[in-house]
């Protein structure tokens, strides 16, 4: 039995751990009272529901870099076009995903299981209007038809196919009819052998009124034309494909004729290195005019893609500059594009964009028919404090909350490869 004077201790603990869950209590309501809120808050800057933030931004975090706590995150791309409009095409950098059509949440063939990995969360049509203005495709032959798929030795399986490819090409033609002054690059793994399959299947999907011609590309290396003059011509569509014969045969560019490119996967994430992929010429080389800088691990990982679109991607697109001989990318590849610790891939080809087109630290520093260097003062985002609401990758774009193997450990992702090389060689 306590004593008077243990019963009183007690007493008064209670009531002071009472008073201090008051303050505490009221201190959080004061703070967020006083916080940003209701479309207000900037990149950065302390979120807890997807409304706080801005156009252009939505409310998430970063587990993956220990910062469990929401702030306002980019989402979408600067209009660089609506700033500086009138230079060559390969002047700009642009942001690119890898394996457009690999969507978390895409609906598998009825009656199978898919058995493959996922590189990005929303459309093609959702990553068009963010701002994307390139798409990597891998495309097959598969049920009579050309698919976008996963495979093994140039094979897709049920379980890897996710759609037919013209579903995502005519979400393309759509966009470029929707918005008459935009460009976009797709860039084709290509394993389609049916003759002329490739070419008919763009002009069933409606894109070759878009079409850049082969014949008008710059073939040693010089600068295309400005945005302006193929915007005019309406040649608003650039197709690239991995087949060198594909050009004399359908009119469709082999890619590393006309550009640069580093090492896809692991290699390419190697960190104070760029090396070219072995189907490139060097970087450095000046008789190809666009650079394409792939920045993405071979395993993809949902969770971690926001750590890798942040200080890592600016690292390694420093390294690649300097591999490049000074040239930025025109192009930077990711997965998850979305994701990271605040400003991402966007903040990044702002800066490129900025360094190229008007000699500033970010191209909405830049002024429009202003000499090159001449720059507005542009604040920079500082971290404020955050709110003390987890919080999670939720507001104006719309992640998909399902289980899928982009979530597990790499050992599971090696295992599952295993399972579809078996499953590939039974079939040969």
């Amino acid at each position: 039995m306590c004593s008077p004077f243990l019963e009183y201790r007690q007493k008064c603990r209670v009531l002071a751990i009472g008073y201090l869950f008051f303050v505490s209590l009221t201190s959080v309501f004061i703070t967020s009272s006083t916080a940003c809120s209701n479309g207000n808050c900037q990149v950065l800057e302390a979120c807890s529901a997807p409304t706080d933030c801005g156009a252009g931004l939505y409310c998430g975090n970063c587990p993956a870099l220990g910062r469990t706590q929401p702030i306002c995150t980019r989402g979408q791309a600067t209009n660089v076009t609506s700033i500086i409009n009138g230079l060559p095409f390969n002047k700009y950098t642009w942001v690119i995903t890898h394996n457009s059509f690999s969507i978390v949440d895409a609906p598998p063939l009825p009656g199978v299981q898919r058995l493959t990995f996922y590189n990005q969360e929303d459309t093609v049509t959702n990553q068009l209007k963010n701002g994307v203005r390139g798409l990597m495709l891998d495309m097959y032959e598969f049920e009579n038809d050309i698919w976008l798929c996963h495979s093994f030795q140039g094979q897709c399986f049920n379980f890897t196919a996710f759609q037919p490819a013209i579903n995502t090409l005519k979400e393309v033609e759509a966009f470029l009819t929707e918005n008459p002054t935009e460009i976009v690059t797709i860039i084709i793994e290509d394993y389609v052998h049916t003759p002329k399959g490739l070419s008919n299947l763009f002009i069933n999907a409606g894109l070759d009124k878009y079409w850049y011609p082969v014949s008008k590309m710059p073939k040693k290396g010089q600068d295309w034309p400005t945005l302006t003059e193929m915007v005019q011509a309406n040649h608003r569509l650039l197709v690239f494909t991995s087949i060198a014969s594909k050009e004399a045969e359908e009119g469709i560019a082999y890619q590393w004729k006309y550009m640069v490119e580093n090492e896809p996967g692991d290699p390419g994430v190697h960190q104070g290195s760029c090396p070219n992929r072995k189907e490139s010429k060097g970087l450095s080389s000046r008789s190809a005019s666009l650079f394409l800088m792939n920045y993405f691990p071979t395993y993809p990982v949902q969770a971690d893609s926001c750590k890798e679109n942040s200080a890592p991607l600016a690292d390694m697109a420093n390294a690649c500059y300097r591999a490049a001989g000074n040239v930025l990318p025109n192009f930077v590849a990711v997965n998850f594009y979305m994701r990271s610790d605040g400003g991402g891939v966007f903040d990044i080809v702002d800066k490129m964009n900025g360094r190229t087109l008007c000699g500033c630290n970010t191209v909405t520093a830049c002024q429009a028919e202003a000499s090159f260097g001449s720059c507005k003062n542009i604040a920079v985002p500082s971290t404020s404090p955050m709110s003390a609401t987890s919080g999670s990758f939720t507001g104006s774009v719309q992640f998909s909350k399902s289980a899928s193997p982009v979530h597990s450990p790499k050992c599971l992702l090696h295992f599952l490869f295993y399972l579809l090389l078996i499953a590939a060689l039974i079939q040969l």
